[in-house]
């Protein structure tokens, strides 16, 4: 799964219903090759829609991309995490990030006052537990004082949500894999990828794989590529955040006029589109960069015409993919 082409599929929506999940799931696993991934889905819950694919006779890797840590201890997403490497069968990528400062604001008393240290402990802590350790930590956000019972698994990676450089040299300093979303190629290779060589540096680990959520469409007669960067993205464009992101990495989108974000991802390649073989041809701009796993997310074209539309559209992307790289 980890090999310098791999090209994987995320579930770009809040789970309603496992059925809308199994197409992308049953993609894969016919494909013989891919990652299957989430976000933090707080209709069915992420790991819960894994348990159930997997409890289906659907046999492919999953991660989340990411759940929220604000949600829960990180003892319970130890638990999470080893409890769907053990479904599955399968090596899991445990992915968490912090949310929006908003988010963090609706669970608890306010915002992570450290959102990056936050993140480093708990993504420690969680190594640590599932790695059978005894832990002992008391963090501004969590205490933890004991161990999980003993259960052979498959192994668990651990992954963090990465936008900026503060958090991608946290990513360096103690995860498997940076997962990162709406970035542009040159950004990962300039800014991300310096600041995960200096963390890896400063604790003596292995440089992180990046995983990169891209958001792609086949262009088709009647779809205007525009609207479909608009159906996908919109939330994210609309993010300070993300905004923020993309202004470092010489876009200039604004939060206050997301339309015009689309615009712009789709002119600066960002939003990738074409026919199947130049959508593969772009993907190949992202591993060129330092990207590792390429993460298809077809949102767009989901929520603008469908979930068949999807699915046709990642085969042909997918094929496409295949027939380049084997």
């Amino acid at each position: 799964m980890n090999s310098p082409h791999t090209t994987s599929v995320v579930y770009p929506l809040q789970a309603s219903h496992v059925a809308h999940v199994v197409p992308f799931a049953r993609l894969l696993q016919q494909r013989g090759r891919g990652r299957l991934w989430l976000g933090q889905s707080l209709g069915i819950e992420t790991h819960h829609v894994f348990a159930a694919l997997a409890g289906s006779g659907l046999q492919i890797p999953f991660g989340s991309s990411v759940a929220l840590s604000p949600l829960r201890h990180p003892y319970d997403a130890a638990v999470q995490a080893r409890s769907v490497a053990q479904l599955s069968g399968l090596p899991y990528v445990a992915g968490i990030g912090p949310g929006s400062t908003d988010f963090q604001r609706s669970v608890r008393s306010g915002p992570l006052p450290k959102p990056v240290t936050a993140a480093r402990e708990y993504l420690t802590t969680m190594r640590a537990l599932v790695d059978g350790q005894v832990v002992h930590a008391d963090t501004d956000e969590y205490s933890t004082h004991t161990s999980l019972p003993t259960m052979s698994s498959p192994p668990v990676e651990y992954g963090l949500g990465v936008l900026r450089p503060a958090m991608a040299r946290a990513a360096g300093q103690v995860a498997d894999v940076a997962i990162t979303w709406l970035t542009p190629p040159a950004y990962v290779r300039d800014v991300l990828l310096p600041a995960m060589r200096d963390g890896a540096a400063e604790t003596g680990r292995p440089v992180p794989r990046v995983a990169t959520v891209v958001h792609a469409a086949v262009a088709r007669p009647g779809r205007d590529m525009v609207d479909t960067a608009f159906a996908a993205a919109r939330a994210h464009l609309s993010a300070p955040h993300y905004t923020d992101m993309l202004r470092q990495a010489g876009i200039p989108a604004e939060a206050s006029h997301p339309r015009k974000g689309a615009e712009l991802l789709v002119e600066s390649g960002t939003f990738v589109s074409g026919t199947p073989q130049e959508i593969a041809a772009g993907l190949d701009v992202y591993r060129a960069h330092g990207v590792g796993e390429v993460i298809l997310n077809l949102c767009g074209v989901l929520n603008a015409h469908g979930l068949g539309a999807a699915i046709t559209d990642l085969t042909d992307i997918l094929t496409a993919v295949d027939g380049t790289h084997g």
